[in-house]
């Protein structure tokens, strides 16, 4: 997603990670992609990895896609977790109560979605701004801190919805405009495994509901 972002012309091969190639093996033994190597170096951690194409990939000849607010980074950023505690959780007393937890993450990020950023507040205009109308985290546009989010968001609507059938809640309108709106984009449509390919990555993970 960031190198489409960045305009970088690229090839995708996919590979079995139960049957690895040999040379994927040896290039980072134990490892799981995605990593990346640059004069003979492995970097393997996706956070190093961003910061890495960020720097290398430079205006302006690519554009920028660091967020402009700092908040942007950090939006949404325990709703993965919260997900994970609730699809692996095999009892059925807790799910309620975990259901919940994950309901409060995603409406602390409707609510940041929902708030206008400064700059969309006009400070000479006699209109106040209430809710904000951005199509992304940080804005007009996506940048890497949508890059993070977004599969994450995308695996929690698919994957909820086939094992717990939870929907997130339609009056979320601020997370429904910005996946609506991320799924107009090519680099984010394009870039998204197919529903079925998340659902069968999540057989195993994803607990049955006991007692």
């Amino acid at each position: 997603m960031i190198l489409w972002l960045k305009g970088i012309i690229f090839n995708v091969t996919t590979v079995d990670l139960k049957r690895k190639p040999a040379d994927l093996q040896n290039l980072a033994p134990g490892t799981n992609p995605p990593f990346i190597t640059f004069d003979g170096e492995v970097k393997t951690d996706v956070n190093k990895i961003e910061e890495f194409l960020e720097e290398k990939l430079t205006v302006p000849r690519y554009p920028k896609l660091a967020p402009k607010h700092p908040e942007s980074n950090s939006a949404g950023n325990d709703v993965f977790a919260k997900f994970s505690a609730y699809i692996k959780n095999p009892r059925k007393d807790l799910n309620e109560t975990l259901e919940k937890s994950l309901l409060r993450s995603l409406k602390k990020l409707d609510d940041f979605l929902n708030s206008p950023l400064p700059d969309e507040i006009d400070a000479y205009s006699t209109e106040e701004v209430l809710v904000s109308n951005r199509k992304f985290l940080d804005g007009k546009e996506l940048t890497l801190a949508d890059c993070n989010l977004l599969p994450k968001l995308h695996i929690i609507k698919v994957v909820a919805k086939k094992f717990r059938n939870f929907d997130i809640p339609a009056e979320m309108t601020g997370i429904w405009r910005y996946l609506t709106n991320a799924y107009a984009r090519d680099e984010f449509s394009n870039t998204c495994p197919a529903d079925y390919e998340i659902e069968y990555a999540y057989y195993g993970v994803a607990k049955r509901m006991g007692s």
